[in-house]
């Protein structure tokens, strides 16, 4: 499906398109009602199951998973100690390919994953080419060529808190609260979509 259909389905944005979704270029701006043929229409009000499906569905959405990859997200979240919800946002903020993406090395998620695919990323001095890779506190991360990142990187992005950067080096200091997480998901309602 294309990205910004995304976007236009859940009536927010969702930034699948790095720069596009910040322009006057943005789909959604322009056009601010559903897909489809009958996306003109009211939005018909959702049912309680629909509402936790359709959170369900963004989360994969912002953070480009496939059904069976967040749902084994949430399974681990859910045999941590904490709550569900937050460890399950803590587990998808600390993957590698968010991360190079919340260091505004790459303009959208999809794009920070290809730079880790394609082996452009180290961490704590050896190449990791698995987005899925879970980056723990202490651990350090840095381009394999710092050209490469120039090219793809967002201008005057400002790190979280929760990582430090010193000259093109970042360390991930702990991981995030969920204060820390800037995401429009509501995590309690993924959470009601699993415990049903």
């Amino acid at each position: 499906m294309d990205k910004c259909r995304e976007c236009r389905k859940f009536g927010e944005k969702l930034f699948l398109k790095g720069e596009k979704c910040s322009s006057p270029k943005c789909t959604l701006t322009k056009r601010n009602f559903p897909p489809g043929a009958h996306g003109g229409k009211r939005r018909q009000k959702k049912s309680e199951y629909g509402l936790q499906l359709q959170e369900k569905q963004k989360a994969k959405a912002e953070y480009g998973l496939r059904e069976r990859q967040f749902s084994l997200v949430f399974k681990k979240a859910a045999r941590s100690k904490g709550l569900t919800g937050e460890e399950m946002l803590k587990i998808l903020e600390s993957r590698l390919d968010n991360i190079v993406y919340r260091l505004g090395w790459a303009q959208s998620r999809a794009q920070a994953r290809q730079l880790v695919n394609h082996g452009h990323i180290k961490v704590n001095g050896k190449l990791v080419d698995i987005p899925s890779y879970q980056v723990k506190p202490k651990e350090t991360i840095e381009p394999m060529d710092l050209e490469i990142i120039k090219k793809t990187a967002v201008e005057k992005l400002t790190p979280p808190d929760w990582i430090k950067v010193k000259q093109n080096k970042a360390e991930i200091v702990n991981l995030p609260t969920r204060e820390e997480i800037d995401t429009p998901i509501d995590e309690q309602l993924v959470v009601e979509f699993y415990s049903r």
